[in-house]
C-alpha cells in the first residue's frame, strides 16, 4: 500500500522516454540505482532474410520509476528520459497496486494488446479464476469475443486482455 507521505516517501511515476530509447534509458536508471520497471513482451519480427523473436516495450516510450520526489532530477538527467507525465500540474503517480497488476499481466499466459483509443466504459467486472484472479476492469465486445479492459488512466492507455467468459464475474 502507498501510505507513506513526505519528502522521502517513494511513489511510482510514469516517465516518457525519447523514441525507441526505452531499453537504454531503463538500463541507465538501473545503473544509477533507481528502481525502474519497463514492461517487455516477446514479438516475432520479420526482416527480408529472417524472422526473430525480440523483446519490445509493451507500452512504447514509457518507463515506470519508484522514487522519492527529491530524486526526480536524477531521473530527468538520465540519457533517454524525456519528461515526467503531468496531471493537474503535478507529476502523475501510480498506485503500487497498478504496477503489481501490470507485472502480473506481463507474466500471465493471456494474449495482451495495448491501445490508446478512448474505449467507452462498459460493465464492471472482476476476474474470478486464473493467474489474474481478483483484478477488476470493464468488458467490451471486440472481434466477437469478450475482453477485459484494464484502464491505466494515469498514463492514458488501456490494456486489453483476452479472458474466458467463465473467468469473469459482474459486480
Amino acid at each position: 500500500m502507498d501510505f507513506k507521505t513526505g519528502p522521502t516517501a517513494k511513489k511510482w511515476y510514469p516517465v516518457y522516454t525519447q523514441p525507441r530509447a526505452e531499453k537504454k534509458a531503463h538500463q541507465a536508471l538501473i545503473t544509477k540505482n533507481i528502481e525502474a520497471y519497463l514492461p517487455l513482451h516477446r514479438q516475432l519480427k520479420q526482416w527480408s532474410d529472417r524472422k526473430k523473436w525480440v523483446e519490445e516495450p509493451f507500452i512504447k516510450s514509457y518507463i515506470f520509476v519508484n522514487i522519492a520526489p527529491h530524486e526526480q532530477a536524477d531521473v530527468l538527467m538520465t540519457k533517454g528520459i524525456a519528461r515526467f507525465l503531468y496531471f493537474s500540474g503535478k507529476p502523475a503517480t501510480m498506485p503500487t497496486r497498478q504496477i503489481t497488476e501490470l507485472k502480473l499481466l506481463m507474466a500471465s499466459p493471456y494474449e495482451l494488446e495495448v491501445t490508446e483509443e478512448n474505449l467507452q466504459p462498459g460493465e464492471k467486472i472482476v476476474i474470478k479464476a486464473g493467474p489474474l484472479k481478483g483484478m477488476t476492469g470493464e468488458v467490451i465486445s471486440h472481434k466477437s469475443q469478450k475482453q477485459l479492459i484494464l484502464r491505466l488512466e494515469s498514463i492514458g492507455h488501456s490494456i486489453i486482455v483476452n479472458a474466458m467468459a467463465s473467468y469473469i464475474e459482474r459486480f
